[in-house]
């Protein structure tokens, strides 16, 4: 009977991340079960699966498995960068805190082209690999569209949010995913592009042909873990932003904080509505009991309905473009995961970062403060305990002469209610 629920776990972690122990380990961290099963790094399987049999269903085991460990200390070293054109300023901090692994990663690009920026925060979730997919392969795709061609940036990015879906797919989705996981996977990965690649896994123009390999893996639906996408594209005066999930993506105006995304939570109604019309619910504020995310690139399980279109699905990848004029009242743009949002509002973020930005060395310096900050003390309280992923944009100089623009004009712009 037991080994009937080692099967059900182990079924949950096709996206070949995390280990079984690993899964193990996550269950009985995160539910109180009132017998501790490990000592050290030493786990009864056989007391722990029979546990769970009778302790969960197949939703709270696939909810659970999902959950991330926590640490016994977390991890506080920090991946940071700084860097600046004639235009822009931007410095990064990202910190895996207490959780047992990192699944954010990010994108910051000063010259996208000669003229754009691009900057992109990626919060993953069952897994890293579509948060460092995003991270490698999204920006690419907004300057390969033929929108972008035309200079047309909230249309190419919304194509791009699409393609991260369709490109995870089949022999060579599944190929590059390996390549992005762990060390057996890279291995086995890189083997199965030696041989079924038709140019060579190097070959510059490869990727161009995603559809077209062929192999074991040739039916692959796609990963079954996900990652939340948040991007911004600066061109001149121009900001576009598109999002995906619960990061968030913040402007300071004059020392107000402005939200130029939106959270997707399955409550909304809009979200909501999508869902059930797809055929899904919602169980204390997760789709099917398990994601609490109406919208992320990946989770292709709840993608699978062949009648309707991309955006009608359960979940989608489909993000709000919001696209603003810059003003001489702009003073920093905010990405962030919601490690941070969890923490601190927008505007105590924007307050935090004004009262540090003068005296700080540099732009991740202040990142790093705040992710200092967000830590929590300990796993007790849920808050802070998550993966944590900061960037920092600042407008080095006024962007515009013109008169200043109207905030109450923009879009998707609303004051974050307090």
């Amino acid at each position: 009977m037991h080994w009937n629920v080692v099967n059900k776990v182990q079924s949950y972690l096709n996206c070949g991340i995390h280990s079984t122990s690993q899964v193990y380990v996550s269950l009985l961290a995160n539910v109180s079960v009132g017998v501790s099963v490990i000592q050290n790094d030493l786990i009864n399987f056989q007391y722990l699966t029979v546990l769970l049999y009778f302790h969960f269903d197949d939703m709270q085991i696939s909810f659970l498995a999902k959950m991330g460990v926590y640490l016994s200390t977390p991890k506080t070293d920090k991946l940071s960068e700084d860097g600046e054109n004639d235009k822009l300023k931007f410095g990064l901090s990202s910190m895996q805190g207490w959780r047992a692994s990192m699944e954010d990663a990010h994108s910051a690009l000063l010259d996208l082209d000669n003229e754009t920026a691009f900057f992109g925060v990626f919060d993953g979730h069952g897994g890293r690999v579509v948060a460092k997919f995003c991270a490698k392969y999204l920006h690419s795709q907004v300057l390969k569209s033929e929108a972008y061609s035309s200079g047309d940036l909230g249309t190419a990015v919304h194509k791009a949010f699409f393609r991260m879906d369709e490109m995870m797919r089949g022999q060579r989705g599944w190929r590059e995913l390996s390549a992005l996981g762990d060390k057996m996977n890279k291995f086995s990965g890189m083997i199965e592009g030696l041989i079924w690649s038709p140019r060579g896994s190097d070959s510059k123009n490869a990727e161009d042909d995603w559809a077209l390999e062929e192999g074991p893996h040739s039916d692959f639906d796609g990963p079954t873990c996900g990652s939340t996408a948040c991007v911004a594209l600066v061109r001149n005066n121009q900001l576009v932003v598109a999002n995906a999930g619960d990061s968030r993506c913040v402007i300071s105006r004059a020392g107000q904080a402005y939200n130029l995304s939106r959270d997707h939570k399955p409550e909304l109604v809009a979200e909501r509505e999508r869902i059930l019309k797809a055929g899904g619910f919602i169980r204390m504020g997760r789709i099917n009991g398990s994601l609490n995310l109406a919208r992320a690139i990946g989770d292709m399980e709840f993608k699978q309905n062949k009648f309707l279109p991309p955006e009608k699905q359960i979940v989608t990848s489909n993000p709000d473009i919001n696209v603003v004029e810059l003003c001489n009242e702009d003073d920093f743009l905010v990405l962030a995961c919601d490690g941070i949002w969890d923490c601190m509002s927008s505007q105590q973020l924007v307050d935090f970062i004004h009262e540090h930005i003068h005296t700080e060395s540099s732009l991740s310096a202040v990142c790093e403060r705040v992710l200092d900050r967000c830590l929590a003390p300990s796993t007790m309280g849920g808050d802070g305990c998550d993966n944590m992923t900061m960037i920092l944009v600042q407008f080095k100089k006024p962007v515009s002469d013109k008169k200043k623009a109207d905030v109450g004009e923009q879009s998707a712009k609303g004051k974050e209610e307090s």
